[in-house]
């Protein structure tokens, strides 16, 4: 990969350029706000500087978004009601409320309810969100492999497992060693139809362990609109992790 840079806004952008065969020029921004632009040998360099120029506004504006969101979510994070949780592609207000029976975490009337004995215990209210986040993500991507399976059953690839682990910089990954498809956790707070491109995109790396044209082939007759789906991950779920 090469480093690159531009200059838009009087502010230094720089990136990074991936050479693969890819039909079109990709621009993601990572969870840990790095630049990757994908395209093929033979897109011309210039065309990718007002390519990635072009989508500076863009750019900027997940930057900032992620200053403003970044330092609040990672120590300022106080599990107090009024709080904002983003889950399934929808931002939900936490309700904290104290109780004397089973502590617990439940989705009510359109707030995330945090049940708890001792309110101002930090650690024991961090704990139960992040079970229930956990408990959510395990039966939701369960369930979008129950539905994106049958597309590549016929090709001889057997059912994998499902697991979970916080990444940083990818939504996914094929284990094809163990049968697994390694999913971020964090991936719970997209929509689910995010969450089945992510879901379809490993279960073909089982058939094509690349993103050469049979990859994509494949992807584009399951998913033809699979690129909104990336794009709206990159775009509007990334700047909330």
């Amino acid at each position: 990969m090469e480093k690159h840079q531009i200059v838009y806004a009087n502010r230094v952008i720089e990136f990074f350029i991936e050479r693969k065969n890819v039909k079109n020029v990709n621009l993601n921004i990572k969870p840990n706000m790095t630049i990757m632009v994908s395209a093929s040998e033979k897109v011309p360099l210039k065309f990718i500087y007002d390519f990635v120029t072009s989508k500076g506004s863009w750019i900027l504006k997940n930057f900032k978004n992620f200053e403003q969101v970044q330092p609040y979510k990672q120590s300022e994070r106080e599990y107090v009601s009024g709080e904002s949780y983003k889950y399934l592609g929808k931002q939900y207000r936490l309700r904290v409320e104290t109780t004397s029976e089973e502590e617990m975490v439940k989705y009510y009337r359109g707030f995330i309810v945090l049940m708890v004995k001792d309110p101002t215990d930090l650690v024991r209210k961090a704990k139960l969100m992040d079970e229930w986040y956990r408990e959510k993500a395990i039966k939701t991507f369960e369930q979008s492999l129950d539905k994106q399976y049958p597309l590549v059953q016929k090709y001889g690839i057997q059912r994998p497992k499902i697991d979970l682990r916080i990444m940083k910089a990818r939504w996914g990954s094929a284990l094809i060693d163990s049968n697994t498809i390694l999913l971020n956790s964090e991936l719970i707070k997209a929509p689910k139809h995010c969450i089945d491109y992510v879901v379809l995109h490993e279960l073909i790396h089982f058939q094509y362990n690349d993103h050469k044209d049979g990859f994509y082939n494949m992807l584009y007759s399951f998913m033809p609109d699979w690129e909104k789906r990336k794009a709206m991950l990159d775009e509007e779920i990334v700047r909330e992790l």
